[in-house]
């Protein structure tokens, strides 16, 4: 029998049918199609494409550390905590993400003169520098992180991924907060 997605959805559906009945997950295939597991295994492979390109390019940086320079770089003179909230990670989280970023010379941190309780970040030249040679990069790199698929079924698996993401946003341990447009001065 040829594969195709057809076929693999016959599959699936026969595996889940054949566990239906067992009342608990006892067949170990049913965990292979259940949307967490993918979801996982789909972040390892992110994870992993993403850290092999940078140590190919010499250079010691995550994917949380990557997002917040690009965060920056649209948004400078943020705080620490939109800036969490900008990139979906929690305020602990972010608080490493930064320092580490700070020792490495990419980001500047200044206490806000309006609330001393707050830092206001940006990034340094070499931070402006390293993202910019690194864009291109990281946008090469994509279609790694999705092997298997053509163009038109990455679009269609990123809008969907989007569309879920958007949905379940206010269950997630961190949610991705929304960009404020910027106060209006005069």
């Amino acid at each position: 029998m040829t594969k195709t997605p057809e076929n693999d959805s016959v599959l699936i559906i026969t595996i889940l049918a054949a566990c239906a009945g067992l009342g608990r997950i006892t067949c170990m295939s049913e965990i292979y199609t259940m949307p967490g597991h993918l979801i996982r295994r789909l972040q390892q492979i992110s994870i992993s494409v993403f850290s092999d390109r940078m140590r190919a390019l010499g250079h010691d940086l995550t994917a949380p550390q990557f997002a917040t320079l690009a965060v920056l770089a649209r948004s400078p003179g943020i705080d620490q905590a939109t800036l969490a909230g900008l990139i979906a990670h929690d305020r602990p989280t972010i608080g490493g993400v930064v320092e580490r970023l700070e020792t490495k010379g990419l980001v500047t941190r200044h206490q806000n003169e309006k609330d001393r309780r707050a830092n206001v970040l940006a990034l340094s030249d070499a931070g402006s520098s390293l993202l910019a040679s690194l864009i291109p990069q990281v946008r090469q790199i994509q279609p790694e992180i999705l092997p298997g698929l053509t163009a038109a079924e990455r679009a269609e698996f990123i809008r969907l991924a989007a569309k879920v993401a958007e949905a379940g946003n206010t269950s997630a341990r961190a949610p991705l907060l929304p960009l404020k447009a910027p106060q209006d001065a005069t």
